[in-house]
């Protein structure tokens, strides 16, 4: 009998994660993709592939004009079809030793998605080499991930914090209720620290560098006013003089980059809140907010939410990898979770 692989993908703004059925997590690593442009005249069609994932991630801003390092997912959705194409055919075949036998796959997309952008995501799947493409919602898969019994009579809510968009999702009956994407997460406040720095301390660093500051330094909620935090010490290029230098940064700086983006994701919060039905609202009062995506692990993200919603939030064991157990656990259960994917 032949025997077709279950495969899922959580495909990410920042990363990519690959569930196999029976293997479980096999692969996580970054979306990016690097590929040279054979003559600039022709940059569309003269396109190849040099690098995915990890290798292509160690060489962003450190290339030269001909080799262009992207990100081919923008905001949670296909910004390049094409190299998302190649970019998914490379992480199948990695995952699956080589061998792409028509695999069935189903893979996550943001809630609000429009037809155009769930066409784009079947279409690059299959010309990658799958069989079947089902698709899940983000929220669902996250709630599923996070071990919430979603098919019950029950109001849940869920921000999932990825790297392109901020799932807010109130879920009942195995259906999202209330839902809404937002275009603002790990990515804006990485762009928000570049900003920050360029436009108060006049120093220019990139992408990389504001990511690790972000995760080393990154604080949602700072309690106390005056204190300065935790330091660190950041490479960069002067701005003014155009020559390398050496500066320290505290959190209390890094917050007040953060605070515009992290209010844009506490108003889509409320926003979801304030459209959810009275009974819902009561089950999420007791139950509590659950927060999971790679950004919920900002420190004090969870007491944000909190202080300024009134209700109570955590965040899940793992919470980067709560998407993908749930695409998998929906994959390896598709008769159950049928009512949910489309």
């Amino acid at each position: 009998m032949f025997f077709r692989s279950k495969i899922g993908i959580d495909l990410g703004t920042a990363n990519t994660l690959v569930y196999i059925k029976g293997e479980g997590i096999v692969l996580n690593e970054p979306t990016v993709v690097a590929y040279s442009i054979e003559d600039l005249s022709m940059a569309r069609q003269g396109k190849k592939i040099l690098a995915v994932g990890d290798d292509a991630r160690e060489m962003l801003g450190r290339t030269p004009g001909s080799i262009i390092v992207s990100r081919p997912m923008k905001e949670g959705v296909i910004a390049d079809y094409t190299t998302t194409s190649a970019m998914i055919t490379y992480f199948l075949k990695k995952a699956l030793k080589g061998s792409v036998l028509w695999p069935e796959v189903m893979i996550s997309i943001p809630g609000g998605s429009s037809q155009v952008e769930k066409r784009a995501v079947v279409a690059a799947c299959k010309q990658a080499g799958a069989s079947n493409v089902y698709l899940i919602e983000e929220p669902l898969a996250a709630a599923i991930g996070a071990k919430i019994p979603i098919s019950q009579a029950s109001g849940h809510m869920i921000i999932n914090i990825g790297g392109g968009t901020t799932e807010v999702a109130v879920i009942s009956l195995g259906q999202l209720v209330v839902y809404k994407t937002i275009r603002v997460a790990g990515t804006k406040l990485d762009e928000a620290i570049i900003h920050h720095l360029r436009k108060k301390h006049n120093i220019i660093i990139g992408e990389r560098t504001a990511e690790d500051i972000k995760i080393k330094i990154g604080n949602a909620f700072i309690e106390s006013s005056g204190i300065e935090g935790r330091k660190m010490e950041v490479k960069g290029r002067d701005f003014q003089s155009g020559l390398p230098k050496i500066f320290d940064i505290d959190e209390v700086s890094v917050n007040e980059a953060m605070v515009k983006s992290l209010k844009l994701i506490l108003e889509g919060v409320k926003e979801v809140l304030s459209q959810t039905p009275p009974e819902l609202a009561a089950d999420i009062v007791d139950k509590g907010i659950v927060l999971s995506g790679g950004t919920s692990l900002l420190t004090n993200i969870d007491r944000y939410v909190t202080y300024y919603t009134g209700v109570s939030s955590f965040v899940v064991d793992e919470p980067l990898f709560c998407v993908i157990r749930g695409v998998g656990m929906a994959i390896e259960n598709l008769d159950s979770f049928k009512q949910s994917i489309r």
